[in-house]
């Protein structure tokens, strides 16, 4: 834990007691602070209750002796309308911040200089920040892996020069984070998503920029105009953001050709990392994730053999194009994180030839948009709510079974896979659909994937 001591003996509100709130509440008690916690669940309230925290309802506490509202970031802070809580923080003058801000503050305290790498992105952060947690603890380092991936801030060891915290921070945490000030941070893309607490794209674009703005070394991806004019900005600035790209060369920073990452410097490029043979980072997506993870490892003082050496043993991330195991010629890939058609095409664009799962609780548009990649796709085996809808879709187009769930689903593919003589047949669970009309998840569904791969007979780890 790291106990946060810059609010001393005062009095601080916390909103939201999830698993994150709970952390925040404890980190200010252990720092002397005094926080006073309150939730809209009874669940909540019962867990800080059971742990001793003082639970009180901030509608009725005196707001004139609060240092600080801490809020969860899943709690609107100004759209689609600030929640009451905030709404009474600027009513006293309160500051409302997060989690993050907390960790910032802390940082700025105890170890200003600390290594301290934060990432952010609509898509490709977690997978980023997981690599390059990856690269630095490969490389003998001390890595405090959180944030928006999963693991509270404040539950990791405070920050010290021997300690690397790579966070991964949501919109949401930056927004509650005013002064965050990464020594390296990384923005890789930003598309239409969460307006329903942004308001507007320009303001989501806006948020995300901050994590570069407020960093030493900024890495900025440049394929999309939102995050190209962030690197600009940063530059009229006067600061010097490392571009990276996947989609053209540069003449100053890092981009992808195929599966060769290069670094170029004022016009002149040499490979400096390959890609080649490495599951894990298959495909464009995957190449923009590792541009971005060597320039922060590089950045952080890794060598290029550690970082290449690093990325062959990235073992990837769960239900995110995850190699579960291998039949003679046949892969099986647990994409179940690929919850619509968008994140369904970066799986499809990996592989040349496809045998593919999909279905589930389907979302507006379906899968009409994945036309360009029906072609590599041999069979497709269709599970859940989706399957009239996608079959419909597909006729005429690509063969498909409605195979109704994945216990059915992998082994018909499985057969049809090795029955294809192909060099190597993927088997690919990415469903293109959300995962409640037959699971909780999209991890309870990539697990069942994974189960029914390995009680295939003969099934080895891939």
């Amino acid at each position: 834990m790291i106990p946060i001591t810059s609010f001393g003996d005062r009095a601080v509100a916390v909103f939201g007691l999830g698993g994150s709130g709970l952390v925040t509440a404890e980190a200010l008690a252990a720092g002397g602070a005094r926080p006073i916690v309150w939730d809209d669940g009874e669940a909540g309230r019962k867990a800080a209750g059971d742990k001793g925290l003082d639970v009180r309802d901030l509608n009725e506490i005196d707001w004139s002796s609060v240092a600080a509202l801490v809020l969860s970031p899943g709690v609107p802070l100004t759209h689609p309308e600030p929640h009451w809580s905030v709404k009474l923080a600027a009513a006293h003058g309160v500051e409302v911040i997060g989690d993050i801000e907390l960790f910032v503050r802390e940082r700025r305290a105890r170890a200003p200089g600390s290594p301290f790498i934060a990432i952010t992105g609509t898509n490709g952060k977690s997978t980023t920040t997981a690599l390059i947690a990856h690269l630095f603890a490969a490389a003998g380092h001390d890595v405090q892996l959180g944030g928006n991936i999963g693991t509270a801030i404040l539950s990791l060891d405070p920050p010290s020069p021997d300690k690397v915290h790579v966070v991964e921070c949501s919109s949401y945490q930056i927004d509650l984070a005013p002064s965050i000030d990464p020594s390296v941070a990384i923005l890789l893309n930003v598309t239409e998503d969460h307006l329903d607490r942004h308001g507007t794209l320009e303001h989501y674009a806006a948020v995300k920029a901050r994590l570069v703005e407020g960093a030493r070394t900024p890495v900025v991806g440049v394929d999309d105009v939102w995050c190209a004019a962030v690197a600009d900005e940063i530059e009229r600035q006067g600061g010097r953001p490392i571009r990276i790209s996947v989609e053209r060369p540069l003449s100053d920073g890092v981009y992808a050709v195929g599966d060769r990452l290069l670094s170029a410097e004022a016009g002149r490029a040499a490979e400096v990392a390959s890609l080649a043979g490495i599951g894990s980072l298959r495909g464009a997506h995957n190449a923009q994730n590792a541009c971005a993870a060597l320039a922060a490892a590089r950045a952080g003082g890794l060598t290029l053999d550690q970082i290449q050496a690093g990325m062959r043993s990235f073992p990837g991330l769960a239900h995110r194009m995850e190699q579960v195991g291998r039949l003679g010629p046949v892969l099986f890939v647990n994409d179940s994180k690929a919850t619509n058609a968008d994140a369904t095409a970066k799986a499809l664009s990996s592989f040349p030839t496809l045998y593919w799962i999909a279905g589930g609780k389907p979302k507006t548009g379906g899968i009409e948009a994945l036309t360009e990649y029906f072609p590599k796709i041999r069979k497709a085996y269709l599970i859940g709510e989706a399957t009239e809808e996608f079959a419909a879709t597909l006729e005429g187009r690509v063969p498909y079974v409605r195979a109704e769930t994945i216990e059915k689903a992998v082994p018909l593919a499985s057969a049809d896979a090795a029955a294809s003589g192909l060099e190597e047949a993927v088997v690919l669970l990415s469903p293109a659909c959300a995962s409640f009309d037959q699971f909780r998840n999209f991890e309870e569904r990539g697990k069942a994937f994974s189960r029914a791969v390995l009680s295939l007979p003969g099934v080895g780890k891939a």
